[in-house]
């Protein structure tokens, strides 16, 4: 099956939905720059809300399952939609993979940690860098302020929004070349050669010594 970059940005649309405007600029940049890499990826959650999150939180305590949060309603920054969380899209196009070791584009490192890494370039927190609870698949950007912040009804100001786009935007100067670019940067590059080679030989043709026009006489004429 062949992946797009549109198959992809098309299975993380609804999970968008409800984010803090900013927040979906910065995860479509996320979703391009690491398709550009051969990495796609997938969104699994945005916006949570409090009961979902309740639900979560009882899972592995009260409800059958594993632990998979430590935060109970309105205390997670999913249910005020300035987080999301990722996996990775496997070749099937259908499957996901939340294997942090895996890597499908063959460059000798996880992809994983490769998508993190763009992340953070984008203003992004990783839940992989907490000390007590590690969360892997997420990422948040809070703009500053507490979950009892945002329960108060604080909202970022438009200062602090700005400052994020600006981030953003900044990280497009060096954003990695799709494959598609890369393939035409490598045509060019043989054209260029090309030319390169037929240019020193015209050149080197130029260097030769004149033919004494008494070569291109008819050979009947009398020689010196």
């Amino acid at each position: 099956m062949t992946i797009t970059l549109e198959l992809v940005k098309s299975k993380s649309a609804t999970r968008l939905q409800g984010l803090l405007p900013v927040v979906p600029i910065a995860t479509e940049r996320l979703i391009e720059r690491s398709f550009a890499l051969g990495i796609p990826i997938v969104i699994t959650q945005g916006l949570r809300t409090i009961a979902e999150q309740n639900e979560l939180y009882a899972q592995g305590r009260t409800e059958p399952g594993l632990k998979v949060t430590n935060a109970k309603g309105g205390t997670s920054y999913h249910n005020f939609g300035v987080a999301i969380d990722f996996s990775l899209l496997l070749p099937d196009g259908r499957s996901v993979s939340w294997d942090n070791q895996r890597d499908g584009n063959a460059d000798h490192k996880a992809d994983w940690m490769q998508v993190v890494a763009i992340a953070k370039e984008l203003g992004f927190e990783w839940g992989g860098d907490w000390k007590t609870f590690t969360d892997l698949p997420h990422l948040q950007i809070v703009f500053g302020l507490s979950t009892a912040q945002y329960r108060a009804g604080k909202r970022p100001t438009k200062a602090q929004i700005d400052s994020v786009l600006s981030r953003i935007n900044k990280t497009g100067d060096d954003e990695p070349m799709t494959l598609e670019e890369k393939a035409t940067l490598k045509e060019l590059q043989k054209t260029v050669q090309a030319q390169a080679g037929r240019i020193k030989t015209l050149e080197t043709a130029a260097k030769q010594p004149k033919v004494p026009t008494w070569l291109n006489k008819p050979a009947s004429t009398p020689r010196p």
